[in-house]
């Protein structure tokens, strides 16, 4: 796993050994292609962070901030040594996603949220995607503007929402990306 372009394109990311799924290198690469200039000068939330890949390619690509969110601490720990490697500024919280979203450390609004959320299911046999997908709190974090990347199995069936509009969906292999934006 690398950074693939920008400043820091090319420099090999640390992965935990364990509880990460890391988004393959062809499938962020599709990511950002399709974001395009909006990067540039962003600010950008990392949920289930995992490595931290994301919002570092982000940083790399010209987006102005990162904050990243993980419950694992091994995955937190990656995630600084891979900012440390890239010598990016990012902010890392050790804390669980949707506590995050319920209790945020401020209440900056993000041009770009990207969620690689477990493919598992939750304690009560709740669908990860469908928990963020109707999330007031993950709505109120995005800019009116702003693009919500969320990566899911191709299989799972995503409920029908109104806080959320499908812009793209597109699948690579054992992962789908939806682009998703607050209705108009």
């Amino acid at each position: 796993m690398r950074v693939i372009a920008g400043r820091a394109g090319g420099i090999r990311l640390d992965v935990p050994k364990r509880q990460v799924r890391p988004t393959m290198d062809r499938v962020k690469a599709a990511i950002f292609s399709s974001l395009g200039e909006r990067v540039i000068g962003a600010r950008v939330l990392d949920l289930f962070a995992g490595t931290g890949a994301l919002g570092i390619e982000a940083l790399s690509r010209g987006a102005n901030s990162a904050r990243f969110v993980d419950h694992n601490r091994e995955a937190v720990a990656a995630i600084e040594r891979n900012l440390a490697k890239t010598k990016f500024d990012g902010r890392v919280l050790k804390r669980d996603v949707f506590d995050f979203l319920r209790r945020p450390v401020s209440m900056q609004r993000f041009d770009i949220i990207f969620a690689d959320p477990p493919y598992e299911r939750t304690r009560d046999d709740r669908s990860f995607t469908d928990l963020l997908l109707e999330s007031q709190e993950l709505v109120r974090l995005i800019e009116a503007s702003g693009t919500f990347v969320l990566e899911k199995r191709p299989s799972e069936k995503i409920s029908e929402t109104e806080l959320w509009h499908v812009v793209r969906a597109k699948t690579y292999g054992a992962t789908e990306v939806l682009f998703l934006n607050r209705p108009a």
